[in-house]
């Protein structure tokens, strides 16, 4: 296994991809923690702009770099060079080209809507989160990565289709929030039989072929479990927030764990648990019945060391037969009222 003094070795020689010396020269290395029993490497790097497109290059040659060298498996984080650093090396012409991970300059907040399991209501959890944190005021987007089973149009009641401009692809704008999703590219519903390294292709392009503009926040709703698009997720996104959705059910609880416990591994801040499906409410009787059991969101908060964010209920959205969103909880919506909070929570957490 790789020692501390053969990483630091194996990283002064890159460069900077903003600033053009090397990670020795800007001290860039900040903190190396090493597991030998996994054979995991766990890095901090300071560097002249994160959350870029360079980044994500710069991290890959760090990870090929590793694993060729000894390391199973590698986390990093980032963080950005301290300013005075940053005005001592970086000439005027190469700030003018910063670009970041989205382009036109945006930097949003990301967060991933993770699971254990399929069937927990995870991308209903994405689509209102986004809804309730919109109408927070935040100007927010919504990734689609569940590549295999995209059921975010359909969610939201999306009809459009994505247009192009130049070279950059147009999301679909609903309800004030912009989606893009693997379901705009499928014909007729159709299966997904590609291999992971094309789908690492299509969820890249996500990133860097749409035109999002200026974005607050970037939400991802992930396939469940810890398969490769999650695995990708993790390396393109070392800033990455994760969201955990379960059910009460100890089991799904028990299941979700691994998808917490991938977070942590690879250094992604976890903001809390959300438990849907967390009890029937009678209108006839104001009784709540545990449908699915109790105390599995709980016990996974606890697990992975974090907080519930949040309990719902099993309640289906107001009618509306002006408007097809069949799974978008309305403002007034006793869940809706819900997410609302859930999403209060979340900024005062990422933007504290």
């Amino acid at each position: 296994m790789l020692t501390k003094e053969e990483i630091v070795q194996l990283l002064n020689p890159i460069k900077d991809p903003f600033l053009h010396i090397t990670m020795e020269e800007t001290d860039g290395i900040k903190e190396i923690t090493i597991k030998e029993d996994k054979q995991h490497v766990s890095l901090k790097l300071a560097i002249g702009k994160p959350n870029t497109a360079e980044q994500m290059q710069l991290q890959q040659e760090i990870v090929g770099i590793l694993k060729k060298n000894g390391a199973k498996t590698v986390g990093l984080r980032f963080e950005q060079l301290p300013d005075e650093i940053i005005q001592k090396f970086q000439p005027a012409a190469d700030a003018a080209k910063e670009t970041s991970l989205l382009g036109g300059g945006s930097h949003p907040h990301f967060i991933a809507v993770s699971s254990g399991k399929g069937g927990v209501g995870k991308s209903t959890v994405t689509v209102n989160l986004a809804m309730s944190l919109m109408r927070l005021g935040k100007k927010v987007g919504i990734i689609d990565a569940d590549i295999y089973g995209f059921s975010i149009p359909d969610m939201m009641g999306v009809e459009k289709r994505p247009t192009v401009r130049g070279e950059k692809i147009i999301p679909v704008e609903r309800f004030g929030v912009k989606v893009i999703s693997m379901g705009f590219f499928v014909e007729d519903n159709s299966p997904i039989i590609w291999r992971g390294p094309m789908l690492g292709k299509m969820l890249n392009s996500f990133f860097k072929e749409v035109e999002w503009g200026e974005l607050d926040y970037l939400l991802l709703d992930l396939p469940p479990g810890t398969g490769d698009i999650a695995m990708d997720v993790h390396e393109l996104l070392p800033t990455c927030k994760e969201v955990i959705v379960t059910t009460p059910h100890p089991t799904a609880a028990f299941v979700a764990a691994r998808a917490g416990q991938m977070a942590l591994k690879t250094d992604h801040d976890i903001l809390g648990v959300i438990e849907n499906m967390a009890y029937f409410e009678s209108q006839k009787t104001g009784e709540k019945e545990y449908v699915f059991g109790r105390g599995g969101g709980e016990k996974l908060a606890e697990v992975l060391k974090t907080k519930v964010l949040g309990h719902l209920p099993l309640q289906q959205p107001y009618e509306d037969e002006d408007v097809f969103a069949p799974s978008i909880y309305q403002e007034d919506h006793p869940i809706g009222k819900e997410y609302h909070k859930i999403a209060a929570k979340v900024i005062a957490k990422v933007e504290e």
